[in-house]
């Protein structure tokens, strides 16, 4: 566990987490470095029975010293952005450890892949397909794709997390699939064709969704090599869960065993966590602002804290659960608070309904961010963004600084 209490205090490995927002402030999101070392490691054990490259998606945690030490573990990394191709180069990565996955590449991020010499270019769409054709033909660069296969596989997730089923704006059906592989193969000389790939949504606690998938490809797999098409890598994508509530997610352990069952041994595959090394190992500090106490039957009781939904939108967005608890574990008469911010909208909130004996000016830790919380906020009602720490041991480093009026203004001219 990365966050613990030492004498009462929550800890993130042996630092106090009120140390941290007494010298950086709040909110501020702080990341346990140990624990995403540790995840990682666990997850590279897992899969030693096969030939698997873990790519680390880019999209859940973007901060550069996460990157950065990521790169120091050996990881790959899935980007779904021009924006994403220049932080991991950025932060010391290989760009042929890098895939490149989305519908919507520009012609000014295909470009800078192929000149950055990237690893792969997951293709989504026939349009797309010939977009890339185009470009790699114009620089003289012979550009290494796979193609996304929607497999239509309906997983329990949240509906705006899930990415496989036909109404998802993702990849493609498996016969769009075969017949484009096919044609890349023979007549897109400009193109090589290196394997087939898929991620059928974010936050799956069930291994079987995978076990579907992963047939899916290797079935077409078969059919493509029946063709005298090469088909040398597999990417099962990413979106293993993890434990906000009481959800009991597969282990890395048993993702280890499927691919070791269906994979042969002449398939790479690649993996993509995103979520399942980062999710755990962050906090939001936030501090009480003020306690506003139901005084009527059918009221609500309110604790305003100073984060808001746009340093964390998930419970906005997708109704999220993340536990809250005080750093000091001191007594008192329990409520069940709302936690809401500053921000003028109703769906304002971090947290409902929580027990906690609280009072003004208590520090919060807000639980389970280290996945889709600092990299989803925004600046909405002229909010500045929060600081980003790393913890690992006794040592801690502001990762980004909190943002000024003057950053948040400079791109503007009045």
């Amino acid at each position: 566990m990365p966050f613990l209490r030492k004498e009462g205090v929550l800890c993130a490995d042996d630092i106090p987490l009120s140390t941290i927002a007494g010298q950086v402030g709040t909110p501020c999101y702080v990341y346990c470095w140990s624990d995403i070392a540790a995840r990682y490691q666990e997850l590279e054990s897992a899969l030693g029975s096969v030939d698997a490259r873990i790519r680390y998606a880019v999209k859940a945690n973007s901060n550069l010293e996460v990157l950065r030490r990521l790169v120091e573990l050996g990881a790959g990394f899935d980007i779904v952005s021009g924006g994403e191709l220049e932080r991991v180069i950025r932060a010391g990565a290989t760009p042929s450890n890098v895939v490149f996955s989305g519908v919507g590449k520009s012609h000014q991020e295909i470009s800078f892949a192929l000149k950055a010499g990237i690893g792969c270019l997951n293709v989504e769409s026939v349009a797309e397909t010939y977009r890339i054709a185009e470009i790699a033909e114009r620089l003289t660069i012979t550009a290494p794709v796979a193609i996304r296969v929607n497999p239509d596989i309906d997983v329990d997730t949240h509906p705006y997390i899930a990415t496989g089923m036909r109404e998802n704006k993702f990849g493609m059906p498996e016969t769009d699939a075969f017949q484009l592989a096919i044609e890349i193969a023979n007549d897109l000389p400009y193109l090589e064709f290196v394997g087939l790939a898929c991620h059928i949504g974010s936050q799956l606690t069930e291994i079987e969704p995978y076990e579907d998938s992963l047939d899916a490809l290797i079935e077409l797999r078969s059919r493509l090599l029946e063709e005298g098409v090469t088909c040398a890598v597999i990417d099962i994508g990413g979106g293993f869960g993890i434990t906000y509530a009481d959800e009991v997610p597969f282990s890395f352990t048993d993702l280890g065993e499927l691919l070791s069952q269906r994979l042969l041994q002449d398939i790479e595959v690649d993996v993509e966590p995103g979520r399942s090394l980062v999710g755990g190992a962050g906090v939001l500090l936030t501090r009480v602002e003020y306690l506003k106490p139901a005084t009527r039957t059918g009221y609500l009781d309110f604790c305003i804290v100073d984060a808001a939904m746009n340093d964390l939108i998930r419970p906005a967005l997708y109704e999220a659960f993340h536990g809250v608890e005080k750093v000091n574990n001191t007594e008192g008469r329990k409520r069940e608070w709302n936690i809401v911010g500053p921000i003028c909208e109703t769906g304002d909130f971090l947290a409902t309904a929580r027990p906690l004996a609280i009072q003004e000016g208590d520090l919060l830790a807000i639980r389970d961010v280290g996945a889709y919380g600092f990299v989803m906020s925004s600046n909405y009602n002229s909010r500045l963004r929060p600081a980003e720490v790393v913890i690992e041991g006794d040592s801690w480093t502001v990762a980004r600084r909190r943002e000024s009026m003057t950053d948040l203004l400079n791109l503007e001219e009045a």
